[in-house]
């Protein structure tokens, strides 16, 4: 299989965030060629409200993993962080989502790529715009930059650090 450069959004918002969030990127590099992180940018939660700020930075990197071995991979991630299965948009010390693979668009009930809610979410496309602004949803047709541009809720969203 030939090299595909994916991106990924990472988020924490229990214990050490920055330290969650560099020790997600340190394992996620065992397997992947990490080529550019974003900075570090402090949210708001946004669905479920009674939580901890959450810390949120996006990365790409190459792979020769397939779709849903990578899925596998960073679900393995995850769980070696620590990170427990709970409610939806609970509050957690790692979470890892594919938001793009290549230009590939994929819809199967394990995995969806693009990220469905990338759209409506300042605080994955913030870092993302950041290190891929002329990427094209390839389902939208938009520029990250443009999504960014287009998404409400941005004033929730603070650079707070590098990794």
């Amino acid at each position: 299989m030939t090299m595909v450069t994916v991106y990924l959004a990472l988020g924490s918002n229990l214990g050490d965030r920055m330290g969650n969030l560099g020790s997600a990127v340190e394992r996620l590099s065992k397997k992947l060629t990490v080529k550019k992180v974003s900075s570090v940018y402090e949210t708001a939660p946004l669905y479920f409200k009674e939580q901890p700020l959450y810390l949120n930075a996006a990365l790409s990197a190459m792979t020769k993993l397939d779709p849903f071995q990578l899925l596998h991979f960073v679900k393995g991630v995850e769980g070696d962080l620590g990170r427990q299965s709970s409610f939806r948009n609970a509050p957690r010390i790692i979470d890892i989502d594919i938001l793009f693979y290549g230009r590939r668009i994929i819809e199967t009930p394990g995995l969806t790529v693009p990220h469905p809610r990338i759209a409506e979410r300042a605080f994955v496309l913030a870092p993302l715009a950041e290190i891929a602004p002329s990427m094209v949803h390839p389902v939208l047709r938009k520029r990250v930059s443009e999504l960014l541009a287009a998404v409400g809720g941005l004033d929730g969203v603070k650079k707070f650090g590098e990794l």
